[in-house]
This record gives C-alpha cells, sequence and structure tokens, in this order.
C-alpha cells in the first residue's frame, strides 16, 4: 500500500495510507496523543521500578521514542516489546519529524530502533527494545508478561478485526494481574469486549480533539 507523510495539528508528522483513508496518528497531533494516551495515562500511571511493555503496531517508532525518553527521564527500567506486520521503510523514518521536538540528542536511538533485527533484544541504556516482525494473528504470547499494553492498532472503521476477541484474547492472556491496556479508542463494543475478559474500564479525558479515550485494568 501507498503510504506518505502528512503533517498533523501540532506539528509532528504522520504517515497516511490513501487506500485505507487512515493515519497512523490522530490528525489533531500526533505527539501530544501519544503522549497523553501511552506515556501520560499509560505507563506513567504505574509505579513500578521495572516494566514491561507490549506495543500492539510498532509503525512509526513514535510511542517507542516517548517511552525510551520516558524511561531516561524518569530512571525506570523498561523492557519494551513491539509487533508490526508490515514495518516502515526507512525512507519515511527518515523524514518524519519527530526529533524536532523530542530532541536531536535521540537521533542515534531512533534509527538504531528502526535498523536493529527483528526477535533481537537492544540495549538502550535501562531500556531495551524487542521488535516482533509478526502478523497479531500468528503470535503466541507468553502468560502475564506485560505490565502495559499499548494498544494502538488502526482504528475499527480500518481495521476492525484488530479490536474483536480473536486478538483481545491474547491481550487478557499476556497481562499480568493489574496490569493496564491504554489506548486511544473509546469504541462501546471494544471496552464490552474487554469487560467480557476480565478487565475493568475508565473512561479517560481523550487528547486534543478526541473527547474520550480507555483504560482498562486487569483484575481477573
Amino acid at each position: 500500500m501507498k503510504r506518505e507523510i502528512t503533517k498533523t495539528a501540532d506539528g509532528s508528522t504522520t504517515i497516511y495510507i490513501p487506500e485505507m483513508d487512515e493515519n497512523y496518528h490522530s490528525h489533531h497531533g500526533a505527539i501530544q496523543e501519544a503522549r497523553h494516551v501511552f506515556i501520560q495515562n499509560g505507563i506513567g500511571s504505574l509505579e513500578r521500578e521495572e516494566v514491561t511493555v507490549f506495543e500492539m503496531g510498532f509503525g512509526t517508532g513514535l510511542n517507542a521514542l516517548l517511552t525510551l525518553e520516558y524511561a531516561l527521564e524518569h530512571d525506570k527500567r523498561i523492557n519494551y516489546f513491539g509487533i508490526e506486520a508490515y514495518p516502515v521503510e526507512m525512507e519515511l523514518v527518515d523524514n518524519l519529524n519527530y526529533l524536532d521536538e523530542v530532541g536531536e540528542k535521540y537521533t542515534e536511538q531512533f534509527q538504531t530502533m528502526h535498523n536493529a533485527p527483528w526477535g533481537t533484544p537492544v540495549e538502550f541504556s535501562n531500556f531495551q527494545l524487542t521488535k516482533i516482525h509478526q502478523k497479531v494473528e500468528d503470535f503466541e504470547p507468553k502468560e502475564k508478561s506485560v505490565d502495559v499494553i499499548y494498544f494502538d492498532a488502526f482504528g475499527p472503521r480500518a481495521q476492525g478485526d484488530m479490536w474483536e476477541l480473536p486478538v483481545l484474547e491474547k491481550m487478557a492472556r499476556m497481562i499480568k494481574p493489574d496490569g493496564i491496556l491504554v489506548t486511544y479508542c473509546a469504541q462501546g463494543q471494544f471496552k464490552r469486549h474487554l469487560k467480557s475478559l476480565g478487565f475493568t474500564i475508565e473512561r479517560l479525558p481523550g487528547p486534543p480533539g478526541k473527547r474520550e479515550m480507555t483504560r482498562g485494568t486487569k483484575v481477573v
């Protein structure tokens, strides 16, 4: 599928797929959405010295970059796993402007994230990244292995299967007791699916341009 760089409302870039009429991030602001949903209301809400993160859709690497920044600024040990079936070409990655805001000091780390071999852990100080090149349908998760899931698949309109029970059941098996799943999506059926899998649901204020987001805590 054709992919092209576009600019979002906060000045940060994202990737647009014309065939799906879908962006990798919110057109209201890529960086501000990622920080609000995945950092502030995700990993930032956990009081643990060491955290394991699983990201559904590694994509542009923005969430991983912001999580690396968070790990270094808060002196936390973070083990990060990102699954991606269709990696973004380096030609596109090189034209994303995330480092303009996050900081040029992360240039080498951001490039290394994308150039790192699949399936091999890569260390960045107290942050370890492992990328998984696989469709989630074929992925077999390790039970009770992660503290937080960044559920950042394309929206239900564009990628409906990702928000249905077969995929969400894998997320439920993977997450530890009291672990959390965070996403920009507030779809009713999605939240009902999570409840049926033992999550308690919080309806939190969304990032700019979105009324709500969802955080689920695994209780059973």
